[in-house]
């Protein structure tokens, strides 16, 4: 869960100085960073959970301050957050922004709108990357920067559905199979995802006024629009870090890369 929504006016941020043409367009990088974690069972926001030394979302911005393609990024974290961020680690070309929604959809949007107020062209393009996702790697950004830079519409990294996938009903409290359903199209959507700042802004703001109500991801907001995102094969490494178990896993990833 996020925290309450708030008016776009309580963001702060620093003004951009990018300049970018319709043929050089900036990459930037959006990171919500609002979101309470419920499910990961700590007792702080799962993001700031020490993982391999430090918080958790140090170990995803680090990495995204890697991809030299990546002009700028933003963090948007809740109007109230009170984490003590470590300067001495904080990327330098990095913002926070003090906007988060009260669902990941509506941080996303707030974000989107600081970012336009803080002078960034709509024709830019914003790769929308989750603060739990620590284990993305700089190469990995690249590749769907790579295959999605001249698209028309853009992309996310995704992975095709590996195992058998079941449809369940309940009878009482235990969960049944209910059927088999056919794995062969289906994947597993990740993060990045890539879309120009303008048309992820204008597909949000269609769906504002019902609260961003069935939106789980970037792309979904975009194919209410009759745009379909390109699917960019990613990693099964490049999990969401979302039940206790799997701290352990990305704390063993981490330092065995270290």
């Amino acid at each position: 869960m996020h925290r309450q929504k708030v008016d776009l006016l309580q963001c702060h941020f620093m003004p951009s100085t990018l300049t970018s043409t319709p043929t050089q367009p900036h990459f930037h990088a959006l990171v919500p960073c609002a979101g309470t974690g419920s499910r990961a069972g700590t007792a702080q926001p799962k993001q700031y959970q020490e993982v391999a030394g430090q918080a958790m979302v140090m170990h995803t911005l680090a990495a995204l301050a890697r991809v030299p393609l990546l002009s700028r990024g933003w963090v948007v974290v809740s109007p109230d957050d009170a984490f003590d961020w470590p300067q001495t680690l904080w990327p330098a070309h990095f913002s926070r922004l003090k906007c988060g929604g009260a669902s990941r959809a509506a941080s996303v949007f707030n974000g989107l709108c600081a970012m336009r107020q803080a002078g960034v062209p709509d024709h830019d393009w914003v790769l929308v990357h989750d603060a739990a996702r620590c284990l993305i790697t700089p190469e990995a950004v690249m590749q769907l920067i790579e295959a999605c830079r001249h698209d028309p519409v853009g992309g996310l990294l995704a992975l095709p559905l590996p195992d058998t996938l079941k449809r369940h009903t309940t009878e009482g409290q235990i969960a049944r199979v209910a059927q088999t359903e056919p794995r062969e199209d289906k994947w597993l959507a990740q993060t990045p995802q890539m879309f120009r700042l303008g048309a992820l802004h204008a597909a949000l703001a269609s769906l504002a006024d019902v609260a961003f109500a069935g939106i789980t991801d970037e792309s979904s907001a975009m194919e209410r629009q009759g745009f379909a995102p390109r699917l960019v094969p990613g990693s099964a490494q490049n999990l969401k870090v979302t039940y206790p178990a799997d701290f352990a896993f990305a704390e063993a990833v981490l330092k065995g890369s270290a």
